[in-house]
């Protein structure tokens, strides 16, 4: 099997990568990548500071999550994922890409994450969302009895999650609050009906290890 090199640490910038960076994502590919910036991912500038590539980081114990986003993945990803015992994680790094750098243009700002204006066309792939809460949601549980989801969405102002929070409701009729959390933010979802229209519309995505998180 040929063995594509590395684009990280200024390696021949061979004739293969180029091929890659002009192939496009799916939109299976595109829903991932969203839900991931939404969540823990984040888009990284390659070592020419040219194009933009994501990086990915989950706990050893998502494992299962982990290897799901890297075949997604794969095609653009020219390593296996690469455990850190350091901080017992496992990141995963595409190459720089297009694509990529068009969504960094959208999703962030002087360095910092945002939520662009666009994300209400994002937000209608319930793929998205899933991702979205795979990385970032969890159960409510008192008592032994579910009562509420979180979306810790710490990372956004205040604005952006009562936009996300809106948006969420014009689309779905999902009903959730903004509440603080250690001086910061995020959505939480109480009412029945609203964790109901999450559960349904989210579950066909949820792998088997994550379902843990919809209680």
């Amino acid at each position: 099997m040929k063995v594509i090199p590395r684009e990280a640490g200024r390696v021949t910038y061979s004739t293969e990568i180029r091929a890659l960076k002009a192939q496009s994502f799916t939109q299976e590919q595109r829903s991932l990548v969203i839900g991931s910036l939404l969540g823990d991912g984040c888009l990284c500038k390659n070592w020419s500071g040219t194009n933009f590539r994501l990086i990915i980081n989950h706990s050893i114990d998502q494992q299962d999550y982990a290897m799901w986003k890297y075949s997604m993945l794969q095609k653009w990803v020219l390593t296996e994922p690469r455990f850190y015992q350091k901080n017992n994680s496992l990141t995963i790094r595409t190459i720089s890409h297009p694509e990529l750098t068009a969504l960094r243009e959208l999703f962030y700002r002087d360095r910092k994450k945002i939520i662009p204006e666009t994300i209400e066309s994002f937000l209608k792939d319930p793929l998205v969302i899933a991702v979205w809460f795979m990385d970032d949601g969890n159960a409510v549980i008192r008592e032994a009895k579910l009562c509420g989801y979180h979306i810790n969405s710490q990372s956004f102002t205040h604005e952006e999650n009562i936009l996300l929070s809106s948006i969420l409701h014009r689309l779905y009729a999902m009903e959730s609050v903004v509440e603080r959390n250690h001086n910061k933010f995020r959505l939480a979802i109480w009412k029945k009906n609203s964790r109901e229209i999450l559960k349904d519309m989210i579950r066909p995505y949820v792998l088997g290890s994550m379902k843990y998180k919809l209680g």
